[in-house]
């Protein structure tokens, strides 16, 4: 019996050793990462798992490494995984964070963790969950106790699933993000201290780093000591030397590095110079600074994941359904001219061999096929909420879709009709019919309602919200009517909301009818297939709506452009019938859609 004894603890001495041989440790120099006690230079690539279909995880990151990558960075959307209060979600679709890290590790690569809980990222709201601007004086990314409360539920939450994935644990997690670019919103240092408290209290104990642009006021405010300092970005010795003036005793790398930029509604496609990356690349590689590619993979805002930008308060750029990016790898996961420069370039430099890059994803065509319409919004509502004043939908729990106010003019009928503030795009209806529409950029909110013979003229503002903003001073951005409705200077009041969230449930609930139709109209068609493979739906037939394939959103589209295709991954697809409904705001006749291979 105690030979027996003897000889188990002997095994269990030796799987603890291999366990440790398995783990790694990854620490801050005064100059240098150092990993196992040797100078470790990443060579990093970003992609986000949620906006990346699951089954498409390891040919992303096998296509980072085959571009010369050592490293994975993954921003980790919170709002993605806490859509309610409380109620988390890392096992459905995309959503399974451990899962992709372990991917990371299978096929030989080291991850950087950007959890948030703020990541901007061109996601709504920054990632920050829209359940929050339901409390009526919230702030954001400070020491707000409701705010802290909820990123210390998050925090917990998140810890579980990443602590035993950290290099110490046997894991490829090697550092994590404590906030991102906080310097160029705030100067709360408790704020920062505290977040890094959170994570070590929860078992994950770093190391961390702060990225942040390499000036010294937001290096000042953005970075916290003992964390590496991240630079967004960092291509010269003047950037470095910012970094060593806010601290001369942790490393610096280029924490995003950008091979591309994104896109808003109504620009041209964001084209980066290859030339311009080439030269930044070369100067890292040849000072063997360690540095991040934001993005090599950009993928795909589906739903209503999409984000925006304002610099001013009447100003506001809504992002495109497409996170292409103009990224070395393309939305559909293929190989561009500029991925084969930046892997010719790395290889000179790095002395590990790098892999050839693995077969591309099938993509097809699908022949044209028609619409019809079968329902609108206007005979979908649901039971009418009363409320003197006009409220956001933030305020009836709704986070995205569009939301309609009702009232009966009395008083001024007619005249200077203005909204305050229309957040993001609204219809205005008189008595049922389309007087115009209003956009929020520009401040330019006021339209004229003409004379009516009814004698209490029915007033309806159809609004869509079109991404939460995600970066800067103006991200307390509830979506609807924000303040008030006036007519002649006179405040509307006595009005009936109907949220209308355009979730699954809602879709999945939709019934059709026969009766005339005007803005708002629900299109259903559909297609056969033998065999999926990725496409992407032209929609250029269309104005401006959403698109369901399958029951899964795929985004936003507008005419305006510049995109007028969205991408349907394979898995959205099924062999046999395929389901299509579009709901266009602006389009009263059906109209043919087709699958192509390409974004443009």
């Amino acid at each position: 019996m105690k030979k027996s004894i003897l000889f188990f603890i002997f095994l269990g001495l030796i799987f603890s050793s291999l366990a440790q041989k398995q783990s790694h440790q990854f620490t801050l120099g005064k100059e240098d990462f150092l990993l196992d006690g040797k100078p470790f230079q990443m060579i990093s690539g970003e992609m986000h798992p949620a906006r990346i279909p699951a089954i498409y995880w390891r040919q992303r990151i096998q296509m980072a490494k085959a571009m010369g990558c050592n490293t994975i960075a993954a921003y980790i959307f919170w709002n993605y995984h806490e859509s309610k209060p409380g109620i988390f979600d890392f096992t459905t679709e995309n959503r399974n964070i451990a899962s992709f890290i372990k991917i990371c590790k299978e096929e030989g690569m080291w991850v950087l963790l950007r959890p948030g809980p703020y990541v901007c990222a061109e996601w709504d709201l920054g990632g920050i969950p829209p359940y929050l601007l339901k409390i009526p004086d919230i702030k954001l990314r400070c020491m707000d106790p409701r705010y802290m409360s909820a990123v210390t539920r998050y925090v917990a939450a998140l810890s579980a699933q990443v602590k035993p994935l950290m290099c110490s644990n046997g894991g490829p997690i090697v550092m994590v993000q404590v906030e991102n670019e906080y310097g160029s919103f705030g100067n709360d240092k408790n704020y920062l201290l505290a977040l890094r408290k959170l994570w070590q209290s929860n078992g994950i104990n770093g190391p961390f780093y702060t990225a942040d642009g390499a000036t010294p006021f937001m290096l000042d405010a953005g970075n916290i000591d003992g964390a590496a300092i991240g630079l967004d970005s960092g291509s010269s010795d003047e950037d470095f030397a910012q970094a060593k003036k806010r601290n001369p005793n942790v490393p610096a790398f280029s924490a995003e590095t950008y091979p591309g930029w994104l896109t808003h509604w109504k620009e041209k496609w964001a084209r980066a110079d290859t030339t311009s990356i080439k030269k930044e690349l070369t100067y890292l590689l040849e000072h063997k600074r360690s540095f991040n590619l934001y993005v090599v993979h950009g993928g795909t805002n589906f739903g209503f994941s999409a984000g925006a930008n304002a610099f001013s308060a009447t100003q506001y750029q809504p992002d495109i359904t497409s996170y292409d990016y103009d990224a070395p790898i393309n939305e559909q996961g293929q190989a561009t001219p500029k991925y084969f420069a930046i892997r010719n370039l790395i290889g000179k430099y790095v002395s590990y061999k790098i892999p050839d890059p693995p077969a591309a994803i099938p993509v097809m065509n699908i022949a044209e096929f028609q619409m019809q319409p079968f329902t609108s919004v206007w005979e979908q509502l649901p039971p009418l909420i009363q409320s003197p004043q006009p409220k956001p939908m933030e305020m009836f729990g709704q986070s995205n879709g569009l939301i309609l106010y009702r009232t009966k003019l009395i008083g001024h009928k007619s005249g200077k009709l203005t909204i305050t503030e229309p957040h993001d795009f609204a219809l205005v209806l008189l008595n049922g019919k389309l007087v115009d529409t209003i956009f929020r950029d520009g401040g330019k909110w006021t339209i004229t309602l003409p004379k009516s013979d009814v004698k209490d003229p029915l007033l309806e503002i159809l609004v869509e919200g079109m991404g939460h903003i995600n970066f800067a001073q103006y991200m307390i951005d509830r979506k609807g009517i924000t303040d008030r409705v006036t007519l002649n200077g006179m405040t509307l009041m006595d009005w009936e909301i109907f949220p209308l969230p355009l979730d699954g449930k809602f879709i999945g609930t939709l019934k059709t009818q026969n009766k005339p139709m005007h803005d708002g109209i629900f299109f259903k068609g559909g297609f056969e297939l033998n065999e999926t493979a990725d496409t992407y739906l032209d929609l250029s037939n269309y104005k401006k709506g959403i698109i369901w394939v399958n029951g899964h959103n795929l985004g936003r589209y507008w005419n305006i452009g510049p995109q007028q295709h969205l991408f349907c991954p394979a898995n959205f697809l099924k062999k046999g019938k395929n389901e299509v409904i579009v709901l266009d705001l602006l389009q009263s006749t059906p109209q043919s859609i087709r699958g192509v291979k390409t974004l443009e």
